[in-house]
């Protein structure tokens, strides 16, 4: 198997969550992009709303670095899809440098920049410190030389008050084993607008969010080394990465199959709308705020992620459409939905009528269930059979009645039983990233297709 070459890169890691991390990652993307850089992005964990950010700052696809979802092997495989005919690759950590699955240091940032054999620039909330930085900073960077081996490449002071609060926290570090690389000034213009999940997403308002970035790019492009970063990240060895097997095509003709899109569904990970393509599905867009029914031709439906609370009233209005999705579905039509997908297909989501494909009611509520999951299919579903094991996560502050019991999902906390299934139906609260393994996209578009499961797909 031919391998490709990682070159330059570094990972962008925040001490905690909050720091500040992804308005730095995502500014200096979009400023190494204004000096003539073709950037790379990738964000370690599961997420789908930074890498749309990273998206409109480099204008490339970004991609998830996540050893949970995708195992260990695969990192730097498909760190090499995220860097292909960039110049540079920014991978912005997830959380607090040592942060990953419970207390284990599975998916977190440190064993991603291990993984990938990359610089780490550490971004300092510095707001309301001065001369204490210079313990934080070597603090972080002994334990990332004693657990991994490896030193803090750089530091970036974020939320700095002044001149004089500058001069103070460089003068703190300057004697230590950490080089400064920028100090960000406190700045409103440069706060991203929040939502219960973390940030809004692009599709929402991208104008809003362009101007944003054009204003971040310029701050940032003045106030960090930008060639010095590139330093880093030239600095790092190169490292061959083989490709990842693509999915085998399972049908002799283009499978058509409908994908939500649109300001209510953007949590799609590229590498699952891929490997559906690879399996041989054609995908087309299905928008449910707008098109009066399902695509023709459709033979199977993914409903992606999203947030369909905020636009529950819109989902409601277009009646034509509930009722088109209903009736297809309960006449068979293959169907994949996770979490957003899910609450669109129930009854009612805080008593807004929705899709009605499933006879269950969601409501919103206070406290969010998040975190990976082990899963277990308990039934034929078209993603796999009874017995399958599954890697995935789930993030959501709804909830379903009844719950369903189409999988056993296991985490830190217990497990439980959730989703609903068929042979032609599965739609669960679950996420699962298909970067490491194409068997569930084989098998959804062989079902779609209406042929036998692919050998080897857990048939």
């Amino acid at each position: 198997m031919s391998t490709e070459d990682l070159g330059p890169r570094l990972v962008v890691a925040g001490t905690h969550s909050g720091v500040g991390k992804t308005t730095v990652a995502t500014g200096l993307m979009a400023a190494l992009r204004r000096r003539g850089v073709a950037v790379g992005s990738a964000k370690v964990g599961p997420d789908f709303i930074d890498p749309g950010y990273h998206r409109l700052a480099t204008g490339r696809t970004g991609r998830n670095l996540d050893s949970f979802l995708c195992g260990p092997a695969a990192i730097a495989s498909i760190a090499a899809k995220a860097a292909a005919g960039a110049d540079l690759l920014v991978v912005e950590g997830v959380m607090g440098l040592f942060d990953g699955a419970g207390t284990s240091a599975t998916a977190s940032t440190a064993e991603v920049a291990h993984l990938l054999d990359a610089p780490t620039v550490l971004v300092v909330d510095a707001a309301a410190m001065s001369s204490s930085v210079r313990a934080l900073v070597d603090g972080y960077h002994h334990h990332l030389l004693s657990r991994w081996s490896r030193p803090l490449a750089g530091v970036i002071l974020n939320r700095v008050g002044s001149d004089y609060h500058e001069a103070l926290l460089r003068g703190a570090l300057a004697e230590g084993p950490v080089p400064v690389l920028g100090a960000l000034r406190r700045d409103p213009a440069l706060s991203w607008r929040d939502r219960h999940l973390g940030l809004v997403p692009v599709v929402e308002d991208p104008d809003r969010v362009g101007a944003s970035l054009d204003r971040l790019a310029e701050v940032v492009g003045r106030s960090v080394d930008l060639e010095a970063l590139q330093r880093v990240a030239a600095g790092a060895p190169r490292l061959a990465a083989h490709p990842l097997p693509a999915a085998r095509p399972v049908a002799p003709q283009p499978v058509r199959i409908a994908v939500v899109s649109g300001r209510a569904f953007s949590f799609a990970y590229p590498d699952n709308l891929e490997r559906l393509e690879e399996a041989g599905a054609e995908l087309v867009d299905l928008d449910p705020l707008t098109d009066p029914a399902l695509p023709a031709g459709v033979q199977g439906l993914y409903a992606c992620g999203g947030f369909p609370e905020v636009f529950a009233e819109q989902l409601e209005a277009n009646a034509s459409l509930r009722a088109d999705v209903a009736a297809r579905i309960g006449a068979g039509l293959v169907t994949w939905a996770e979490c957003g997908g899910l609450l669109w297909l129930v009854r009612t989501l805080d008593g807004h009528r929705l899709c009605g494909a499933i006879p269950a009611e969601a409501t919103m509520g206070t406290r969010v269930i998040l975190g990976y999951r082990t899963a277990t299919l308990r039934v034929d579903t078209p993603i796999g059979p009874a017995g399958m094991a599954l890697a995935g996560h789930e993030h959501h502050y709804s909830s379903v009645e009844p719950p369903g019991a189409a999988m056993e999902l296991a985490g830190r906390a217990g497990s439980r039983l959730e989703g609903w299934a068929t042979p032609r139906l599965l739609a669960t609260y679950l996420h699962l990233h298909l970067g490491a393994d194409p068997a569930p996209a084989e098998r959804f578009v062989s079902a779609a297709a209406g042929s036998p499961p692919p050998p080897g797909t857990g048939s």
